[in-house]
């Protein structure tokens, strides 16, 4: 099989969310994370160093605007994105979840989008499947937060039979990283293939307990994130998440 080099989009709608915020006060680090400018946190500490200004005048830490207020860092005006972006991609084997443009596997150029977005967490370069991204920083920390237990779901192949005990210890948390993996729902698929469904975001989690149970990952597919399925988009292909998708999604996570 050849090697996908750029992602293609599976519809050609452009779903636009705009809303009416301009007489409704938002926070200072959050306008400047909307706008992709930077992180809220990053944000903060700009305005600790006295870079950031509101209508030429110095910020102020927790400070509030409307988006009719002319924001600026240093001399660069920042124009808070109207559009809220969230796609789907179905992620190949061999690209990697960084925004570091000077990673020659980034998923940015994979995806090559008109604007600018950034993936919401991670799946690492030998994995395929679901991720998301987006433009929004408010996405990143309502699906992110660990604290909020949102589910992703997988479908895991290993290289040897998988036995009843191999489903119960999985199920109920494997040793990893100094600490036991939250319990989760594991199911049997085939002799060597099981479903899994996680609550928590470790560094190569699945990897990790399965190597600690004598196994190792053939093949690892992401197949949903909270309520948003991959269902049987290709491989290489994005998608808009739907607004049926979107505001459930906002609705589950609190955003």
């Amino acid at each position: 099989m050849s090697k996908i080099t750029r992602a293609f989009c599976i519809d050609n709608k452009e779903i636009s969310r705009e809303k009416n915020r301009d007489l409704t006060p938002i926070r200072l680090n959050k306008y400047l994370s909307d706008s992709g400018f930077c992180s809220r946190r990053e944000a903060d500490r700009l305005v600790e160093q006295g870079k950031v200004f509101v209508n030429d005048e110095v910020a102020l830490m927790g400070q509030k605007i409307l988006c009719t207020d002319i924001v600026k860092v240093e001399d660069k005006v920042i124009i808070r994105e109207k559009q809220q972006i969230l796609i789907a991609l179905n992620k190949p084997v061999g690209i990697e979840c960084t925004s570091d443009m000077k990673n020659p596997d980034n998923i940015i150029d994979f995806v090559g989008y008109h604007k600018r977005i950034y993936p919401i967490g991670r799946l690492d370069k030998n994995s395929q499947g679901l991720i998301l991204l987006t433009n929004d920083g408010a996405f990143v920390n309502g699906i992110l937060k660990a604290s909020n237990y949102h589910e992703k779901e997988y479908i895991v192949t290993v290289d040897k039979k998988i036995t009843d005990d191999f489903i119960k210890k999985m199920s109920q948390g494997v040793e990893i990283l100094n600490q036991k993996t939250r319990p989760c729902r594991v199911s049997k698929i085939s002799n060597n293939t099981f479903n899994i469904v996680l609550t928590q975001g470790l560094n190569r989690q699945i990897r990790r307990m399965c190597e600690a149970l004598g196994y190792n990952v053939q093949k690892l597919k992401r197949i949903r994130i909270v309520n948003i399925e991959m269902g049987n988009m290709p491989v290489g292909a994005y998608r808009n998440v739907t607004e049926e998708e979107l505001n459930k999604l906002k609705k589950i996570c609190g955003i």
